[in-house]
């Protein structure tokens, strides 16, 4: 996944704290920098573009969705994420024909971009 963001040091935070990816690689050009976030855990990367002398924030547009990272406790997730500060959607359930489908809940990072947090549950790995 690669999203434009304002703050290197802003968004390379955040993810660290939320879902602990760290710099895989950083690569600067001269008009822009390209920075890879990953975990030992998945080989999801999320590539951070961050556009030199940029100052206005991006417009998410009506095409872009969410990301979702699935995590094995979620209400620990949510409950760490509070005590971060990184303000939480509360929990949701969703159900299909009586059954649990999902249970989630969504953050927002510092560009607006959403994320969602998922239980593995089912299809949900």
């Amino acid at each position: 996944m690669m999203i434009r963001v304002l703050d290197e040091a802003r968004s390379v935070a955040f993810y660290e704290k939320a879902f602990g990816l760290a710099i895989a690689d950083r690569f600067a050009f001269d008009g822009f920098t390209l920075v890879y976030l990953r975990n030992a855990d998945a080989d999801f990367e999320i590539e951070l573009t961050i556009n030199h002398g940029r100052s206005e924030p991006y417009q998410l547009g009506d095409g872009y969705g969410h990301v979702a990272f699935a995590v094995d406790d979620l209400e620990a997730e949510h409950a760490r994420f509070t005590a971060l500060e990184l303000s939480p959607n509360p929990v949701k359930e969703f159900f299909r024909d009586g059954a649990l489908l999902a249970k989630f809940f969504f953050v927002t990072d510092p560009d607006g971009y959403k994320i969602e947090v998922l239980q593995k549950h089912g299809r949900y790995r």
